[in-house]
């Protein structure tokens, strides 16, 4: 049991077993796609299409890249008044950050799927010195990221392991329901092994198999104007020997309260392990390098961060305050058995972002 102090709200939360539509023909949301699954099940090309809530149409593949030497993020986002796309690199030895961003109006030149693993996810923009290029695919084994800008350039497989493909490796997808209206479609695949290069002023840096990781955050839905959350993942492996496990730590918090579902899981092994509860987040918004806490009845996390990566726009429209730390995890998560789950020394971020979109 947490301390007194910590009041995690447990949500009852359903598991879907069958394919269906998240929107239905006049566009809100289908009540046979409310709940969770271990595969993408939902198809959502309804979401971007049509004059149907235009403005409030949500699309990104976000992915999140940890080696032993960087960190990468890339986006590709269709807001449907602007494509937000990124791609920032930053060198664990020697602090160097490169962030290169674009926003482009009416997503111009920026192409998702509509449903998840049906189409690649492009973008190309105009920035300083040059061209943002990103290009996102399935390939045999897994997903192939590539990006490059001035400066930098990366190349990676986000494999999947032991042969599985998007139908039948597990990750945490949920839809979580503000209205018949809004609404969000969300898969959070966080243990993904990655292997491939990262490309800095000419220099190649491996990204070492067994010591990296790639994560997805994919999104489609439909959101209120302004809106804030709290996101922390992690990957990696725990213990040794015959104890060893492939870890993917997913939690969440804010943009989910109150809708009767969560996007909180562990993933162990390659299975998914759904955690149904509102989580306590404890972190300092004076100082966002003091270790952070996220508690429950299923839950009890500590993360310390050692670089921060910190933002802010203001666009017309958009305006987005971003805290995102990276940092190391200790604790245990409880698995469905009820057994406690070691994430010590997992590698990953923990953030605090509010968006007016």
């Amino acid at each position: 049991m947490p301390p007194e102090s910590v009041r995690s709200t447990s949500v009852p939360e359903r598991e879907l077993t069958a394919a269906t539509d998240l929107c239905l023909a006049n566009g809100r949301l289908n009540p046979d796609a409310v709940g969770w699954s271990r595969i993408p099940l939902l198809n959502t090309d309804r979401i971007g299409r049509g004059a149907y809530a235009w403005g409030r149409n949500k699309r990104w593949e976000y992915w999140g890249i940890t080696t032993p030497t960087h960190l990468v993020a890339l986006t590709v986002s269709a807001i449907d008044y602007a494509g937000v796309h990124e791609l920032w690199v930053f060198d664990r030895t020697t602090g160097e950050s490169i962030p290169i961003n674009a926003v482009v109006p009416f997503a111009r030149r920026a192409e998702l799927p509509g449903t998840l693993g049906l189409g690649p996810a492009r973008a190309v923009a105009k920035v300083r010195g040059g061209d943002l290029v990103i290009d996102i695919r399935e390939v045999e084994g897994g997903t192939r990221l590539t990006a490059s800008a001035p400066r930098v350039s990366i190349d990676v497989v986000a494999t999947r392991p032991d042969g599985r493909t998007l139908a039948d490796h597990e990750a945490m997808a949920v839809v979580v329901p503000w209205s018949k209206r809004l609404f969000q479609y969300t898969v959070k695949d966080v243990d993904r092994p990655a292997i491939g290069t990262i490309t800095v002023d000419g220099v190649d840096h491996a990204v070492p198999a067994g010591e990296s990781w790639a994560v997805l955050d994919h999104g489609r839905g439909r959101w209120p104007y302004s809106v804030a959350w709290n996101w922390g993942a992690a990957s990696g492996y725990v213990g040794g020997g015959s104890e060893r496990r492939r870890i993917g730590v997913q939690l969440g918090a804010k943009w989910t309260d109150g809708t009767g579902s969560t996007e909180n899981a562990i993933t162990v092994d390659g299975r998914v392990h759904k955690l149904s509860e509102e989580l306590v987040w404890e972190y300092s918004t004076d100082d966002w390098m003091r270790p952070w806490r996220i508690r429950g009845e299923r839950v009890d996390a500590a993360f310390t961060p050692f670089h921060l990566k910190q933002s802010a726009t203001q666009l017309g429209l958009i305006a987005s305050n971003t805290h995102q730390c990276f940092g190391h995890y200790t604790g245990w998560i409880a698995r469905d058995d009820g057994g406690k789950q070691s994430i010590d020394g997992l590698l990953g971020w923990a953030e605090d972002v509010h968006n007016r979109w």
